[in-house]
C-alpha cells in the first residue's frame, strides 16, 4: 500500500485550464449556490471552443469528440444556464457511439460503463433525445452486476467479479437517466447492489473503491453515497461518514482527497460537497470558503485548474521538461521527485495531476523521464497495476475500466519495455487486440475506427514487442505517409505534423530502418520558431511543453546526438 502524500519536489504545469477541473468547479459552485462568482461569458467561450462540427465536444481544442468531454461540456453549460446550441446534432453524434450493445467513448470503440453513463445522460437529460435500441442496451446493463452484487465496467469484467464504486455510480446514474425517459430499471438485484456498496465503507466512515483498495478517499465516497441515494439507501454508518468528510477540510476550508494528504484541490471539494448533498446534509456553511477557494483556481483564458495556477503542475509537462533537457540537474531531480509522488494509494501507476486516477499514458511518460529509476519495489508495483488494467479484449484504455485504444495499448507496451518484463500482462491477448484493429488500409486505434499513420506505428510497435518482424510493414507505412516537403502526415501525405513525425522517426530508429535526416531537418526548420517547436508548420504559435520536448528530441536525433528516441504516445 502506498501511503497518501502530496508530491514533494517541484513539477511544471502548462498554464492552461482543464476541462475536468472546470466541470468540477462549476458543479461545486452550483451545489453551494455560488455561481454568481463565475465568469460565465469566459467560461462559455472556453467550453464552446471544444465543440466540433460533428456535434460532439473534445477534451482539448482540435481533438476528436468523445463522450467524456461532451458530457462535461454540456453539463457545465447547463449549470451556467446556457442552452446547448444545435442539440439535435449532439444527439445524432451520440447515436454514433452505440456499438450494438451500449455506448463507447468514440465512434467505433467498444462500449464501457463510463462512456454509456456519459452518453445516456447527455442524450436524455441535455438533448432530450431518446434511446434507439433499448433491448440490447438493457441486456448489456443487466450483465454489469457481479456475483458479489456490485457493478463492473462491462459484462466481461463482471464475469471476473470485479465490482467498483465508480462503475456502480455510472451504472446507477445511467439507469436514472433511462427512468427519466420513462424506461424501466435494469434487472439488477438491488438489495445485493446496495449491500455491496455499503460494505465498501471503512471503519473511519469513508468508502474505498473496491475490495482491492486499502485506503478510503473522497472520490470513492462520493460515488458510493450518490449511488446509494439514487437507490434510496444510505451508508450503514451515516454519521461517521459525515464526520470523516468534515475531517478532510483543509486550511482554506476546502478539502483534501485522503487523510494525510495535504493538497486541497477542486476534485476533493467537488466530491466532498457532492457526498454531503447525497447524504442529505446542509452545505450552506461551506459555501463561502469553498467558493473563495475555487475562485483562486480560475484561469484568465476561461476555465479552471485543480490548484492555484502557480502550483498546478502536471506529469506530462514535467516529464517533457526532463526529457527535452530543458532543466538544470537540480530542477530535473525536483521534477522527477514530484512525478514519483503522483500516485494514488490504491493505484501505483502515475496520475496526470495529483488527485486523479492513474493513467497508462502518463505512467509511460514518467518512466521515460526517469521516474523510479533503480527502485525495484515501485517498478514492480507499476507492472502489477498495469496487468490488472488489461481489458478482456486484450487491449488497454487510458485508465481502469475504459475501453481499449491503440494509444493506451502502445503506452502499455512501452511501459513493459522499460520495466524489462511482461509483468503478468497477457501478451497473446494484447496481440489479439492489435489484430482486431487491422483495417484494409492499415491499423485504427480501435476495431471500428479509421486507419492512420500513428495508429499503424503504435500497432507495429506492439507487434514487434511480441516477436513479429514488422520492418517491411513499417517501411511501407512510412513511405505512404512521408510528405515530400518534409515530415510525416497522420492521414495520407497531406499536412505533416510534429507528433506523427516524431513517432515515425522513433519507430524507424527502433527497428533499424534508415531515416532521411535531410528530410527530417527540412521539417524541423518549418516548425521551429523562437518560441520552440510547434505542432504544425501551419500554426507556429502552437508551441507548448510537449511540442518543445518532441522537437528537441528530434533535433538531437537529426544532429547525431541521439541514436534512439523514447517511445512516447499522445494521440
Amino acid at each position: 500500500m502506498t501511503a497518501p502524500r502530496f508530491p514533494g519536489g517541484q513539477g511544471l504545469g502548462n498554464g492552461q485550464p482543464d476541462l475536468w477541473c472546470t466541470y468540477a468547479a462549476i458543479r461545486s459552485l452550483a451545489w453551494v449556490e455560488r455561481l454568481d462568482g463565475a465568469d460565465a461569458p469566459a467560461l462559455q467561450a472556453y467550453i464552446q471552443s471544444r465543440r466540433n462540427r460533428d456535434g460532439g465536444f473534445a477534451w482539448s481544442k482540435g481533438m476528436p469528440s468523445d463522450a467524456w468531454a461532451t458530457f462535461y461540456c454540456t453539463e457545465t453549460l447547463h449549470d451556467l444556464g446556457v442552452a446547448v446550441e444545435r442539440r439535435e446534432d449532439t444527439a445524432e453524434w451520440i447515436h454514433t457511439l452505440f456499438d450494438g450493445d451500449a455506448y463507447a467513448m468514440c465512434p467505433g470503440q467498444t462500449a464501457d460503463v463510463w462512456a454509456s453513463h456519459y452518453a445516456l445522460r447527455t442524450l436524455i437529460e441535455v438533448c432530450q433525445g431518446r434511446v434507439r435500441a433499448a433491448e440490447p442496451l438493457y441486456t448489456w446493463l443487466d450483465g454489469l452486476q457481479c456475483a458479489n452484487g456490485g457493478l463492473s465496467w462491462s459484462a466481461d469484467f463482471a464475469r471476473r467479479d470485479l465490482a467498483d464504486t465508480r462503475a456502480c455510480f455510472y451504472g446507477v446514474m445511467a439507469a436514472r437517466a433511462l427512468a427519466r425517459q420513462g424506461l424501466p430499471a435494469p434487472r439488477w438485484d438491488v438489495p445485493r447492489l446496495v449491500g455491496w456498496l455499503q460494505a465498501q465503507q471503512q471503519d473511519c466512515g469513508g468508502f474505498r473503491f473496491s475490495e482491492a483498495a486499502d485506503v478510503p478517499c473522497l472520490w470513492a465516497t462520493y460515488r458510493a453515497t450518490a449511488s446509494l441515494a439514487a437507490l434510496q439507501a444510505q451508508p450503514l454508518q451515516r454519521s461517521r461518514c459525515v464526520a470523516w468528510i468534515d475531517g478532510l477540510r483543509g486550511p482554506t476550508g476546502a478539502f483534501v482527497r485522503w487523510a494525510g494528504y495535504d493538497g486541497e484541490d477542486v476534485w476533493a471539494a467537488f466530491c466532498a460537497v457532492g457526498s454531503l448533498k447525497a447524504l442529505g446534509e446542509p452545505v450552506a456553511h461551506l459555501a463561502d470558503k469553498v467558493a473563495a477557494y475555487i475562485a483562486t483556481l480560475a484561469m484568465p483564458q476561461g476555465g479552471y485548474t485543480y490548484r492555484r495556477a502557480d502550483s498546478a503542475a502536471d506529469v506530462l509537462s514535467s516529464a517533457a521538461a526532463v526529457l527535452g533537457g530543458a532543466l538544470t540537474a537540480a530542477q530535473q531531480a525536483a521534477a522527477l521527485g514530484w512525478i514519483e509522488g503522483c500516485q494514488m494509494p490504491n493505484e501505483p501507476g502515475i496520475m496526470y495531476m495529483p488527485g486523479r486516477g492513474a493513467e497508462v499514458r502518463c505512467t509511460n511518460w514518467g518512466l521515460a523521464a526517469g521516474a523510479f529509476a533503480g527502485q525495484p519495489r515501485p517498478r514492480r508495483a507499476i507492472g502489477q497495476w498495469l496487468a490488472s488494467l488489461q481489458n478482456p479484449d486484450g487491449g488497454f484504455g487510458f485508465w481502469e475500466g475504459r475501453g481499449s485504444d491503440m494509444v493506451s495499448t502502445a503506452s502499455a507496451v512501452s511501459i513493459l519495455r522499460q520495466l524489462g518484463d511482461a509483468s503478468g500482462v497477457d501478451l497473446k491477448a494484447l496481440e489479439g487486440y492489435v489484430s482486431s484493429c487491422r483495417q484494409a488500409q492499415g491499423y485504427a486505434s480501435f476495431p471500428g475506427g479509421d486507419s492512420s499513420l500513428r495508429a499503424g506505428l503504435q500497432a507495429l510497435s506492439c507487434l514487434a514487442h511480441v516477436g513479429h518482424d514488422v520492418r517491411e510493414a513499417a517501411a511501407q507505412l512510412l513511405a505512404a505517409h512521408k510528405v515530400r516537403q518534409g515530415g510525416f502526415a497522420n492521414q495520407g501525405q497531406r499536412i505533416p505534423d510534429l507528433l506523427s513525425t516524431y513517432q515515425a522517426v522513433a519507430l524507424a530508429s527502433d527497428l533499424g530502418l534508415p531515416v532521411d535526416l535531410a528530410h527530417l531537418g527540412v521539417f524541423l526548420d518549418k516548425v521551429h520558431s523562437e518560441a520552440g517547436h510547434a505542432w504544425s508548420p501551419l500554426f507556429l504559435q502552437g508551441v507548448d511543453a510537449l511540442s518543445a520536448c518532441l522537437g528537441r528530441l528530434l533535433q538531437a536525433f537529426a544532429s547525431g546526438q541521439r541514436q534512439q528516441l523514447p517511445s512516447l504516445q499522445l494521440s
